[in-house]
């Protein structure tokens, strides 16, 4: 005799065990579907829906990246090639002054100015609200320091030295008595200012004077009209000449000085 357990409904042919798995899953479906019956009454009707865990916290929107500084100071191309200078300056100093040293104090000017008050003013505008001030001291000396650079380089041209424009020797003349005085001032001021500096011709008031300065100083900060300067940081010559700053500063007046743009500087006053 068969076991009503196991044998098969003889209408359907469908065993007790699989009529059990068959009874199970419709079950399941009904109350599936009798639960999305009454989500979908609940809202025709107006009922709230049924509670549902709350949606995670959206991220926070990442910050905007701060604006560029448009007003970034940016390190001007030479007015001459790398090896124009040579013999007095070889590519090799220019190549570690202007590409090392200069780059370095245009660099961290920006980064000095980024985000501060400072920022979108001037060189001459940074070197004049700064010096003197020690709480501003790494704006004053990299902005200095920039601006006495990019001075410098057109300070010097190939074929340089030798005898000033005309106009320009009159009023040398003038203020020291001969262009050869006026060489000799400079040369003592270069060779004598110690440690790091600047020897500079300016106009001050109606003359012509020789000025020196230390470090990143320059005559801007008591009101004087730079002509040209030599640069006597020792960065600017110690690889062509190690410690004969005499020498170099004598070649640098004799072959390399540019009595044009000192006249240029002269007819902006």
């Amino acid at each position: 005799m068969s076991d009503p357990r196991t044998t098969g409904s003889p209408a359907t042919g469908i065993t007790n065990p699989e009529r059990r798995t068959l009874l199970q899953a419709s079950t399941a479906l009904l109350a599936s579907g009798a639960a999305t019956h009454l989500a979908a009454a609940g809202s025709a009707s107006g009922a709230p829906p049924s509670p549902s865990a709350p949606a995670a916290p959206s991220a926070p929107a990442a910050a905007a990246p701060p604006a560029s500084n448009a007003a970034a100071f940016a390190l001007a191309p030479l007015p001459y090639a790398d090896n124009a200078l040579d013999p007095v300056i070889s590519a090799n100093t220019l190549g570690f002054h202007y590409g090392k040293h200069h780059r370095a104090y245009v660099d961290n000017l920006n980064k000095a100015v980024a985000g501060s008050a400072f920022a979108g003013q001037s060189l001459e505008q940074l070197i004049v609200a700064t010096a003197g001030k020690s709480e501003h001291t790494a704006v004053f000396n990299n902005a200095a320091q920039a601006w006495n650079h990019a001075f410098y380089w057109k300070s010097l041209r190939p074929g340089g030295g030798g005898q000033p424009p005309a106009a320009l020797k009159a009023r040398i003349e003038a203020s020291f008595g001969s262009v050869e005085a006026c060489r000799k001032e400079l040369l003592a001021a270069a060779t004598s200012q110690f440690g790091s500096g600047w020897a500079w011709l300016v106009a001050d008031g109606g003359k012509l004077a020789v000025v020196k300065t230390g470090n990143a100083d320059n005559p801007l900060t008591k009101s004087q009209r730079p002509l040209l300067t030599i640069d006597v940081w020792e960065h600017a010559y110690y690889l062509d000449y190690q410690n004969r700053r005499a020498d170099h500063v004598s070649a640098v007046l004799d072959k390399l000085l540019n009595w044009e743009f000192a006249l240029e500087n002269l007819g902006r006053g």
